[in-house]
């Protein structure tokens, strides 16, 4: 199981930044802490906002703050862009589960059949599935 990133600016201009951050977290070990932070929030995605996000979550906010920066994050944010398009992706959220596409809200059914699929996330140390709630 694997997160990609796909942010879509036309309907988010904030989708990038906000990947951006989500990735600087996640080399701290708190992706989907801060994937959640963001999520739980949409309005608020500004640089003193995402500093105080990071700074809730422990995170060292000048580490976060020049990670989300790099040109390594904007590499694999890209990279994710394009596979997803390359994939038939349009539109967030799609999920791929045994190779089929699921584009936008899944069916209540794909994420029970997840839930009890027993699968974990590798994508980065301390990563949980599923996300737990703020």
């Amino acid at each position: 199981m694997a997160f990609r990133h796909f942010p879509v600016r036309t309907s988010h201009p904030r989708a990038w930044p906000a990947a951006r951050a989500a990735e600087a977290a996640a080399l701290q070990g708190c992706f989907w802490e801060m994937h959640d932070a963001l999520f739980s929030d949409q309005g608020r995605l500004e640089d003193p906002h995402l500093w105080e996000r990071a700074e809730r979550l422990g995170l060292d906010v000048a580490r976060f703050d020049a990670d989300r920066r790099s040109e390594a994050v904007e590499a694999r944010i890209a990279g994710d862009w394009r596979a997803g398009v390359r994939g038939g992706v349009a539109t967030t959220p799609t999920l791929f589960v045994d190779g089929v596409r699921h584009s936008g809200r899944p069916d209540p059914s794909v994420l029970e059949a997840l839930a009890n699929s027993g699968l974990s996330c590798r994508v980065y140390p301390g990563c949980r599935w599923p996300p737990t709630p703020n």
